[in-house]
């Protein structure tokens, strides 16, 4: 099995691709070891000493680790743990319904401005961010203001902030004249 890394724009954070489906549909977030009880591929990457988070995709996994730990210690082990899971053939998330991703369910008197979001975070943002190893999700409209959620390598990103306002931000407003401004959000 060869496992290829790729860098992101978060320099806490490596995506890396197995060459195998990891996830069918959707995708998971392991913001801290207690989050990783139902996968235990997240569970193998976080016993790797400064692993903070680990986030999945469908054909990835992002690692982000801790600020004292490099990643020339922290790649091999991250590296073997999921070689180690994939040789296993233990599932990578147990049980139904584990994977999700997906955006906030909206109704009420928004819901075709939010329709619209939610189908330009899909089409122009979503398949863009994951191929630098994150997400970003839907989470609420509310006078103007976009809420989003933002996974994997995207969260704790320094270019972050730059990427909501002058991206997404201005291709909503450009789109859809109801949106105002585009927030982060943390679940």
């Amino acid at each position: 099995m060869f496992i290829q890394t790729e860098t992101t724009p978060n320099p806490a954070t490596l995506k890396f691709l197995p060459g195998l489906t990891v996830l069918e549909a959707g995708t998971a977030d392991f913001p801290s070891a207690e989050a990783a009880a139902k996968s235990p591929l997240a569970k193998r990457i976080f016993a790797v000493t400064g692993v903070t988070a680990v986030f999945f995709g469908s054909d990835f996994v992002t690692v982000t680790k801790d600020a004292g730990t490099l990643w020339d210690h922290a790649k091999p082990a991250i590296l073997g743990a999921i070689m180690e899971h994939f040789q296993s053939g233990a599932p990578v998330i147990e049980g139904e319904g584990a994977a999700a991703g997906g955006h906030a369910d909206h109704d009420g008197p928004d819901a075709a401005i939010v329709s619209q979001i939610k189908e330009l975070l899909d089409t122009r943002v979503r398949p863009a961010v994951a191929q630098d190893g994150g997400d970003i999700t839907f989470h609420g409209f509310e006078r103007g203001v976009v809420y989003l959620h933002m996974q994997g390598a995207c969260a704790g990103c320094p270019s972050s902030t730059l990427t909501l306002k002058m991206g997404i931000e201005n291709l909503l407003r450009h789109y859809i004249p109801e949106v105002t401004e585009v927030r982060p959000v943390a679940i």
